[in-house]
């Protein structure tokens, strides 16, 4: 773990330091908007698993209000003309999520232990597991959670602080959870600004 946390640290005197630290700022904020910016930003999510975070984004800022309004057959529609890998699938979950777009802020944010949050999230909305579950309540200013996938179990067992699991069920995800916490804790960052370092190591990119 030695050598990762002087690499995270090394990057932390880095312009990326400001790039991070620009996006937890926009993400805090998140506290002073609408149920409806909550939930476009699930639907940003819901669209980012196994699909480019870049393009998600870019579907985002070109599908606006679409989300909160657009049955399933119009979100489909838009979805496969910005390009999106599986537009009838997401289209369908983000439907559905829309039966939380007026409450999604006040039930998040009135559960107060972090596990339970995170398990409504996987229980309620259809489409997000541990990881995009985690993504999102991230993005809206919940810095507590780690988002795992394969690039960051990578990063882990290379470093020996992780052995490779087989997939990331429930069990995998926590324990792999507890490993980033003590890097955190290491660091001296919140698992949410963590990611971005890991994320940054691994792909050279930062996207939210």
């Amino acid at each position: 773990m030695k050598k990762l946390v002087s690499q995270i640290n090394a990057l932390k005197k880095t312009a990326i330091e400001k790039t991070i630290s620009k996006k937890i700022k926009q993400f805090k904020s998140f506290s002073k908007k609408s149920s409806q910016d909550i939930f476009q930003e699930l639907c940003f999510c819901l669209m980012t698993a196994n699909f480019n975070a870049k393009r998600a984004v870019e579907i985002q800022e070109k599908c606006g209000c679409l989300f909160l309004t657009g049955t399933e057959a119009q979100l489909a529609k838009l979805l496969k003309a910005n390009g999106h890998r599986f537009p009838n699938t997401r289209a369908h979950f983000i439907f559905l999520a829309q039966e939380h777009k007026d409450d999604i802020k006040e039930k998040l944010f009135s559960i107060k232990d972090k596990y339970e949050k995170r398990e409504w999230l996987v229980k309620n909305i259809k489409g997000l597991g541990f990881k995009e579950s985690s993504h999102f309540l991230r993005n809206i200013g919940f810095f507590d959670y780690a988002i795992i996938d394969f690039h960051i179990v990578d990063i882990l067992a290379d470093n020996k602080i992780v052995k490779k699991p087989k997939n990331l069920n429930k069990d995998a995800y926590l324990k792999i959870e507890k490993k980033l916490e003590g890097l955190a804790k290491e660091t001296n960052l919140t698992l949410g600004e963590l990611d971005f370092y890991l994320w940054y190591m691994e792909t050279g990119a930062i996207y939210k």
